[in-house]
């Protein structure tokens, strides 16, 4: 049990945790949420005992082993499997004396306790870890130093993993995995033996992989039971009610100040005033939970172009005259929101950077429309951000605007306030430093935006506001992310990056999903012909309702495509203005909108069979 007793810290004279309580019972998996800056990650130092507290105590049982990831693994020449491995210092230092022990005593001992650890399964376990955050087999024999910083972050993650710590505390592990490294996180910490800790942003990992919220706000800690969304309503409840006591506190108070106000200097009324200021002192004010402020976007609106604004025919891209993908024949219209699936390695950014004409076309032809213009974020860019500079800096190179009142307008469009604006890049928090570059990608209103990892350091309230700004946003958008959520509520088309070329993706995201998550043993049992069919989980059904719900949205969705193409070829205007090419493209994109109507209303109704069939209610 891991116990908080009335703990209190400050930074610098500032309370960061003041007089906070809460228990964690023993194998808990628990979510640890709260705005930016409020004080997660310190809260893990302060456990650690890596901060002293000013007041209060931390408690965990005796010997209970405690494990995070702090920094990378170094760039060493020892390899991967060896590195995760050699994590777990006890049996390490075991095997060592075993090879030298003499004592026959001694040696039984040491057999007894490298048995007792499961010693002899320990690199089929640390090589299922890898596998699992992305390594192949022969990456696994690889040396640490043949790998990128946030690969060999995964590297400490599989470590720590390995050593299965009494209380495991891992704060944004998501940030340096890609989708299918995510789902199988979830899937191993909600099978995890021991208490769990995790700092996220995740909401599909806060949903899937734990089971209480533990909430960080106006210094205090509450603990929530169950996954993320039901915090979520139960906190939104907490707040209206509070919200509704302190307007009544409120205007109680307004009437007896009025009547002190009116009265206090009378003699026939002094006595009653003083009473009523005595109620006034008295009076508690009802704390007010304040949901943190609107954390916006503003994507600048691009002007309409003719479909399609990207076209790829046989196109071949790669590295250094060497193709990594083929047979490229793809279509991107202004409208369109494409999510690029696919496991990592496979090219995924590869495409995005050919999208962006970051890279060239070896082989085929790639057509732009003639004024596209193009935004790109990468997580990277974040990091090329020059840190001597403030974010005003930065903008003025790349805009001729020297009005500081309109610079400042755009810097706030994304959240970046006016104290941040004159603030060094290398003092602002990671959520900042990504809305500013989020911002400079966009500073031209491009036409297609093209997104690779944009949430890494975006809390949720962050999250849901780019969801909405992307949702308002009138070009196309490639997504890139790891995040399921954010990809369920922005894109309407799947692209599969797989086997060096791109496909669409014809199932929906919880269909990749199980995809991604099945695993089939070996050989199955044939079963015996009475045996009656096994009623699929609950888990499953929920995500038959998720899937019917997802294909009825899209076939929604395209339904309005169609509609408002209809209205633009029954607009006499058009026929004016527009050139012969222009009606053909608009002619095109009608059967093809079509097209996917009738694939999208098969996929709805396989969809409905298939729920019907195990779910008839």
């Amino acid at each position: 049990m891991l116990r908080f007793d009335n703990i209190s810290y400050a930074v610098a004279g500032r309370p960061l945790i003041e007089g906070a309580s809460a228990v964690i019972p023993d194998g808990h998996k628990v979510g640890l949420v709260g705005r930016n800056g409020t004080g997660k990650t310190t809260l893990f130092k302060l456990i650690r005992g890596e901060l002293a507290l000013e007041t209060g105590d931390i408690s965990l049982p005796s010997r209970a082993r405690i494990g995070g990831v702090d920094q990378e693994v170094p760039g060493s020449e020892i390899s991967l499997i060896d590195t995760v491995l050699a994590a777990d210092t006890e049996r390490a230092a075991l095997l060592t004396e075993s090879e030298t022990a003499e004592d026959p005593t001694r040696i039984a001992d040491i057999q007894t306790r490298l048995a007792d650890i499961d010693a002899w399964s320990a690199e089929a376990r640390a090589a299922s870890i890898l596998k699992g955050l992305g390594f192949t087999k022969d990456e696994q024999s690889m040396p640490c130093s043949a790998f990128s910083g946030g690969w060999r972050m995964r590297v400490a993650l599989a470590a720590v993993l390995f050593t299965a710590p009494d209380l495991l505390l891992l704060d944004e592990p998501t940030n340096y995995l890609d989708l299918e490294g995510a789902l199988w996180l979830e899937t191993y910490l909600a099978r995890y033996p021991h208490t769990v800790i995790v700092i996220s942003h995740d909401r599909g990992l806060l949903n899937r992989a734990v089971g209480s919220i533990l909430h960080l706000e106006d210094r205090k800690l509450t603990l929530y039971q169950g996954a993320y969304d039901t915090f979520a309503e139960t906190r939104a409840a907490r707040l209206a009610n509070a919200e509704a006591e302190a307007k009544k506190q409120d205007a109680r108070r307004a009437h007896l100040q009025s009547y002190v106000d009116r009265f206090r200097y009378k003699a026939d009324k002094a006595k009653q005033a003083q009473s009523r200021i005595k109620a006034l002192e008295r009076m508690k004010p009802i704390s007010r939970p304040q949901e943190a402020a609107l954390r916006r976007f503003t994507f600048p609106e691009p002007e309409t172009l003719s479909p399609p604004i990207l076209r790829l025919e046989g196109a071949a891209t790669g590295y250094g005259g060497e193709p990594v993908l083929r047979k490229l024949d793809l279509r991107i219209d202004q409208d369109d929101r494409i999510a690029l699936l696919g496991r990592n390695g496979e090219g995924k950014s590869t495409l995005s950077k050919l999208l962006s004409d970051r890279l060239d076309v070896l082989e085929g032809r790639k057509h732009n429309a003639s004024k596209l213009r193009v935004g790109y974020f990468a997580q990277h860019q974040v990091d090329e951000l020059r840190i001597n500079e403030t974010p005003l800096d930065h903008l003025r190179r790349q805009v001729d605007e020297t009005a500081q009142a309109k610079l400042r307008a755009r810097l706030g469009g994304f959240g970046i306030g006016a104290d941040q604006a004159n603030t060094k890049v290398g003092q602002l928090s990671g959520g900042q430093k990504a809305r500013l570059s989020l911002m400079l990608a966009t500073l031209d209103a491009p036409h297609m935006l093209i997104l690779d990892e944009p949430t890494n350091h975006l809390d949720i309230e962050s999250r849901e506001a780019l969801v909405e700004a992307l949702t308002a946003y009138t070009g196309a958008i490639i997504l890139v992310s790891h995040d399921m959520h954010l990809l369920s509520l922005v894109a309407d088309r799947l692209w599969l990056v797989h086997g060096g070329t791109v496909v669409p993706y014809e199932g929906d995201l919880q269909s990749y999903r199980a995809m991604l998550l099945e695993q089939k043993p070996p050989e199955k049992a044939k079963a015996s012909p009475s045996a009656k069919p096994k009623r699929p989980s609950r888990d499953a059904i929920l995500a038959l309702h998720q899937e019917v719900k997802t294909c009825e949205a899209r076939v929604e969705k395209l339904n309005d495509m169609r509609d408002r193409i209809s209205a633009k070829l029954a607009d006499p205007a058009m026929y004016d203005d527009a050139s012969t090419s222009d009606m053909e493209a608009w002619q095109r994109k009608y059967s093809e909108v079509m097209e996917g109507l009738d694939r999208a209303e098969a996929l709805w109704m396989a969809a409905l069979e298939r729920l019907e069939a195990v779910d008839p209610r």
